[in-house]
């Protein structure tokens, strides 16, 4: 599985130079933190302040320290002596400062919900940063070791860059990570060269990244397979289980938090109705789901949280609807003759994949008296105009996987969360939430989460199906990876044996 990336003590000796070049199953919208968007090049210009390890804490990574004297209402952050951007300017707390005051400031920033919690930020001394909280927060310290998506904190921009660039400057980056943008044409390719003044002495090993948006998943797989690039980015299971039977490919992946589901939009007809959610979630027959869609090697989730987390619960399980053909169509009949619409719009992507997996859908709702009638939509323009827009009745979405729960299911669960497009509200829950992200007790961490996993399942805020893989499939010769469960990497270390 190598969820993290290789065994870097047993690679070998690192060889120098080379450029890696890499399909993505999008666009970059931009480099601008503040922007949501996914970007597999972000973390290779800015590293990330703090980075989580392999058990899922927050450790310290460009920062030095990151400590909290009471309890989790102030937090002192203690950065590394030396370190300058790739413009020369020195990475100092006025620059941390800076950066979070702009998620702050920016509503729409994905890591707005977690900086808005700040009430105050000091320069304590030209390393250290003071952060004082509205009430302690013991999951602060993630925030700034998040993937690029999900608003990390820790992706700080030269404040000298954004002063020179404004609005411009998602286009025009400048971090202290391992590289430097050098070029891009947009929809074609991305160029990335070594940053000379990278503050990990003797690294990068690599000249050079090179990132080609390749959305179309045929396309994407084929261009591994035949050697046009070195590694992909998988999306879906497609590439995963092609991969893992390739014994010329290496692939990485594994599971966590999250899972590949189905959003409910709550605020209109006919998923505003427990009923009708009810229904979708007892007739999709998971193992017909598993031999048609997955290869037979579908791991099946009714939780947000993974079958071996401590955060699950047999009561969560048990309140997951099973498969029930009979009693969904009791559940469709009941919402019809009470005046209610069956027929549906389910929206998903273009991709091969998501295409046939709609067809399987509509087929299994067709038994149980819905009328699904697919609509299929470019990635960037379903991201951005359907699911994001919550334009919708039911959306398909792969949500995961995560290393930490915090802030990957606040968002999903809590009312106006970022990544809540279903636009699901439960005050019971977001209070739970609330508390768990507050405690830096794991006991009681534990047994919150497991109350928002048992309430939402009971809700069925989503309709999940399987767990989620993001997926990392490479040429051998690509050594040194560092990733997340979500696919970002941080890219100081790797190397090609070539």
């Amino acid at each position: 599985m190598n969820p993290h990336g290789g065994d870097l003590a047993a690679e070998g000796t690192p060889r120098s130079g080379g450029v890696l070049v890499m399909g993505t199953d999008r666009e970059a919208v931009s480099f601008d933190p503040t922007v949501q968007n996914t970007n597999q090049a972000a973390l290779a210009v800015y590293d990330s302040l703090l980075k989580f390890d392999e058990n899922g804490v927050a450790q310290p990574y460009l920062a030095e320290s990151m400590e909290t004297p009471d309890g989790g209402r102030t937090w002192l952050m203690g950065l590394r002596d030396g370190v300058r951007f790739s413009d020369g300017t020195p990475l100092d707390a006025q620059a941390v400062i800076i950066n979070v005051q702009r998620h702050i400031d920016k509503t729409s920033s994905p890591g707005h919900l977690y900086a808005e919690q700040i009430t105050g930020m000091r320069a304590v001394d030209p390393q250290t940063v003071e952060f004082t909280l509205a009430q302690p927060f013991g999951s602060f310290p993630a925030t700034f070791a998040l993937n690029f998506t999900a608003g990390n904190l820790g992706a700080i921009l030269s404040p000298a860059a954004i002063q020179q660039y404004g609005d411009e400057v998602g286009r025009n980056p400048v971090g202290a990570g391992p590289f430097v943008l050098t070029d891009w044409v947009r929809d074609s390719r991305m160029e990335l060269s070594r940053n000379p003044n990278y503050w990990q002495q003797g690294m990068p090993y690599l000249d050079g990244l090179e990132f080609r948006p390749l959305p179309d998943t045929e396309t994407r797989y084929a261009s591994i397979e035949n050697g046009d690039v070195d590694l992909i980015f998988g999306g879906y299971h497609t590439e995963l289980l092609r991969g893992m039977q390739n014994p010329n490919l290496t692939v990485y992946y594994g599971p966590g938090h999250g899972a590949e589901y189905l959003y409910f939009n709550h605020q209109r007809a006919p998923f505003d109705d427990h009923r009708m959610r009810e229904a979708v979630v007892r007739g999709i027959d998971l193992g017909a789901l598993a031999a048609t869609q997955f290869r037979g090697q579908m791991a099946a989730a009714s939780n947000w949280f993974g079958g071996d987390s401590a955060y699950t619960s047999p009561e969560a399980d048990a309140a997951w609807p099973a498969y029930d053909a009979e009693r969904a169509r009791q559940l469709v009949q009941e919402y019809v003759a009470g005046g209610g619409s069956a027929t549906v719009q389910y929206k998903t992507t273009n991709a091969p994949n998501r295409v046939a997996f709609a067809e399987f859908l509509q087929a299994q709702m067709a038994a149980i008296g819905i009328t699904l009638e697919p609509q299929f939509f470019d990635l960037a323009q379903y991201s951005s105009s359907v699911v994001q827009s919550h334009d919708f009745q039911i959306a398909g979405w792969v949500g995961g996987p995560q290393e930490v729960p915090y802030p990957a299911v606040t968002n999903l669960m809590r009312t106006g969360g970022n990544a809540n497009y279903g636009s699901y509200s439960n005050p019971e829950v977001d209070t739970l939430l609330d508390q768990a992200a507050a405690s830096t007790d794991e006991a009681e961490r534990t047994r919150l989460y497991q109350q928002v996993g048992l309430v939402t399942n009971q809700d069925i805020a989503v309709a999940y199906y399987s767990r989620g893989y993001l997926s990392t499939v490479a040429k051998p010769e690509v050594k040194g990876v560092v990733r997340y469960l979500t696919r970002d990497m941080f890219f100081a270390t790797t190397w090609l044996d070539r």
